[in-house]
């Protein structure tokens, strides 16, 4: 049976204040998959979110996992959180201060009614599971930001839920627990097999966990694809600015066929580009505009090249960072930043920009 969760044209409309918290969204999370909602702040990822958990009702759209409808407004049709059989950790973790881990892990299974024996052995397994079986008489004020952290991922697996649904359950932690509970939370949801929609503003958090990945922007859908394609291939002006460090520059269009094209920049140098083959924008000779460049991908020259793409600019800053160089450059089409492991001498630089790393993008 195909549990597939999947959102199809979500949109929630905030009444008293008259404005959009999201449009139109469609997601299809396949079964097993580890989806990140990937945003600025005030994107729409956590009332995305909140309406998968039953905790916001939206305005128009349908959530289902499988053939289990939990929202659907054409038939009016909106399940209360305790029937949608999903689990939900929260930024905060919400752990009852008065309970033991043992009691907070077994709260929702003495609500169902289940057997004692049952609660115990159920708890016990999901204790085992996240590494805290010895510490299941300590109450949550007795334990360390990530032991609470995995008492709630205890508690919310423990009742063997449909969709786990985590927002920003890691953003409390320090940076070094942050990177390695990164990587055993991502072997916790392998091994579980249990459809994930994890919530972060945090690009590397999102490129080190997920299969898939969602760019919000202001309430919509930017992209939805891999990590790899989000980071070599956006959909957009906004991905590409959002994710990674990226610089534009703009010049005139000369040609473009198929997926490539030339950009000529104000002072006669010539680019070659590649086209986004998404992007269904029909770009005219003569029109201005600008392509991304992600700055690892400049190559710095010692000395000035006759081969295609290479460019001179003048150096405008420069920091060290220990294991690199990062400067800002100013070219004919515009700043652009890169990195090297080497200082530059001098105010200017030759570089080399790959065809197929500077992309024709529209928006």
């Amino acid at each position: 049976m195909n549990n597939d969760l999947i959102i199809q044209g979500l949109t929630k409309k905030f009444v008293t204040s008259n404005s959009v918290a999201i449009a139109d969204v469609n997601i299809t999370v396949k079964e097993g998959q580890f989806t990140t909602l990937l945003g600025p702040s005030g994107c729409g990822k956590s009332t995305t979110l909140n309406c998968v958990a039953g905790l916001e009702q939206p305005t128009v759209g349908s959530i289902r996992v499988g053939d289990f409808v939990m929202t659907d407004t054409a038939r009016d049709l909106i399940l209360p959180p305790e029937q949608r059989h999903l689990g939900m950790v929260f930024q905060s973790y919400a752990l009852w201060p008065h309970m033991k881990v043992f009691d907070n892990v077994a709260f929702a299974l003495k609500l169902q009614k289940r057997p004692s024996d049952e609660i115990k052995q159920r708890v016990q397994e999901s204790l085992a599971l996240v590494g805290l079986e010895e510490l299941a008489d300590r109450y949550p004020f007795q334990l360390s930001g990530g032991q609470q952290q995995r008492v709630a991922l205890a508690r919310a697996v423990v009742s063997r839920p449909k969709v786990l649904l985590l927002d920003e359950p890691l953003s409390n932690l320090d940076a070094k627990i942050r990177e390695s509970a990164r990587i055993w939370l991502r072997g916790l949801q392998k091994q579980l097999g249990i459809t994930t929609v994890y919530v972060t503003h945090d690009q590397s958090e999102a490129f080190a966990m997920s299969d898939m990945i969602a760019v919000m922007s202001m309430g919509k859908l930017q992209q939805y694809a891999p990590p790899e394609e989000i980071y070599e291939r956006p959909a957009n002006r906004f991905v590409a600015e959002f994710i990674g460090v990226t610089s534009f520059i703009t010049g005139t269009i000369q040609k473009v066929e198929g997926k490539r094209g030339t950009l000529k920049l104000a002072s006669g140098e010539l680019l070659t580009i590649r086209k986004e083959s998404k992007s269904d924008h029909a770009w005219k000779e003569g029109e201005t505009a600008a392509v991304a460049i992600r700055s690892e991908r400049v190559e710095v020259l010692t000395e000035d090249s006759t081969r295609e793409n290479t460019v001179r600019a003048n150096i405008t800053s420069r920091t060290y960072l220990g294991s690199k160089w990062q400067y800002t450059v100013e070219t004919a089409g515009g700043s652009l930043r890169l990195e090297s492991t080497d200082a530059i001498q001098g105010d200017s630089v030759f570089m080399y920009l790959p065809p197929d790393s500077i992309i024709l993008l529209a928006g």
